[in-house]
């Protein structure tokens, strides 16, 4: 399994400052860089708590690439329909040279009515939108003198400056929430998937793996290759009541600021988000002492985290895990605690004596 460290901001500025909150996620970032951690992960959101302090993850990561020396940079989502894909491929090929090579692209459809209603974009092209910008941003990393005749953009002949340092490009990877479809369309293209467990039951997940495995297969790759990246909230301490407490407020926040940004479900409707419309509904019934209980949230000491994310291994896999350690509610210093203990106390007792961290 690989560890690291993702920025799913859960804020505004009657919780903290902006510039507060991206100091101290670059310190950690900076934290997780020293201790040996995989990766730094960031979203994109708008107008919200819920991640709106994450608008461009390039413009983060980019601060990110230039503190840190091994960290891969993740696009957690970058989503597609937000941005032409001459530009959005241009920023991200940017990056990768400004990384030397640390860069992998995640890439999403959004899923927030507001935010659709303010780029002009109708929620039912979010599927066919993701696709063909996906595409067109493949080919401009790859093509030269492109010409791009889609259904929402046209252009070229054109070739990319920069192209991307890594060659044929950028690791890609989709995020797939509850559709199986996704995966197994991500598998096929040779794509790797990014996966929220906390939101969907154990055996959802593990019926989203096979599905995209299988669908790796059909499109001629291994089936068990390509990145599997799964983000959790994580509170660490040697107090494991302490731990479990800070638990409860992180997730707590988060389910606040999640059901305030997917109320405008209840008045819009979309062939493309079937069942959405509930989605507020399900987000208030979250149960954090079932969430803690079905591994949805990684909260206690080290010893307890540790046999937590055993069982995360037994269900899903030698996985990548993304860490979300300052949401809303934890302090710097208890963001810098969790990282510490888990480099220092739980990644010890996941493996073979002497793995290093990210292993």
């Amino acid at each position: 399994m690989r560890f690291g460290i993702n920025f799913f901001p859960t804020l505004g500025p009657s919780d903290r400052s902006a510039a507060q909150y991206y100091d101290e996620s670059l310190r950690l970032t900076e934290l997780a860089d020293e201790l040996g951690f995989d990766h730094v992960k960031t979203v994109e959101h708008y107008f919200f708590r819920y991640g709106g302090y994450s608008p461009d993850p390039v413009t983060f990561l980019a601060a990110a690439a230039a503190r840190t020396r091994r960290l891969r940079l993740v696009t957690g989502a970058a989503i597609p329909a937000f941005t032409h894909p001459v530009k959005l491929a241009a920023k991200l090929a940017m990056l990768d040279n400004i990384s030397r090579g640390r860069l992998d692209v995640g890439f999403g459809r959004a899923f927030l009515p507001d935010e659709f209603e303010a780029f002009q974009v109708p929620l039912d092209e979010s599927r066919d939108r993701f696709d063909e910008n996906v595409e067109a941003i493949r080919r401009l990393w790859t093509e030269q003198d492109l010409v791009w005749e889609g259904r929402f953009h046209r252009f070229g002949p054109v070739t990319l400056l920069p192209r991307p340092y890594q060659r044929p490009h950028p690791p890609i990877l989709v995020a797939t929430a509850f559709t199986p479809e996704s995966g197994e369309r991500a598998g096929r293209n040779g794509y790797g998937v990014l996966l929220v467990p906390s939101i969907s039951s154990r055996e959802h997940v593990q019926e989203m793996l096979r599905v995209y495995r299988a669908g790796r297969a059909e499109g001629g790759h291994d089936p068990q290759g390509g990145q599997v990246h799964m983000s959790y909230t994580l509170s660490v301490a040697e107090d494991g009541d302490r731990a479990r407490e800070a638990g409860r407020r992180q997730i707590e926040h988060y389910t606040a600021s999640l059901v305030e940004a997917v109320e405008s479900w209840g008045r819009a409707r979309s062939s493309a988000y079937a069942g959405y419309e509930r989605l507020a509904e399900k987000v208030r019934k979250a149960d954090y002492r079932q969430q803690l209980a079905e591994n949805k949230v990684l909260a206690g000491t080290p010893e307890e985290v540790a046999a937590q994310l055993a069982e995360v291994r037994e269900w899903f896999g030698d996985v990548t895990v993304s860490l979300q350690v300052n949401s809303g509610t934890a302090t710097y210093r208890e963001a810098e605690q969790s990282l510490r203990l888990f480099a220092e106390h739980v990644l010890p007792r996941l493996g073979a004596a002497g793995s290093p961290v990210g292993s």
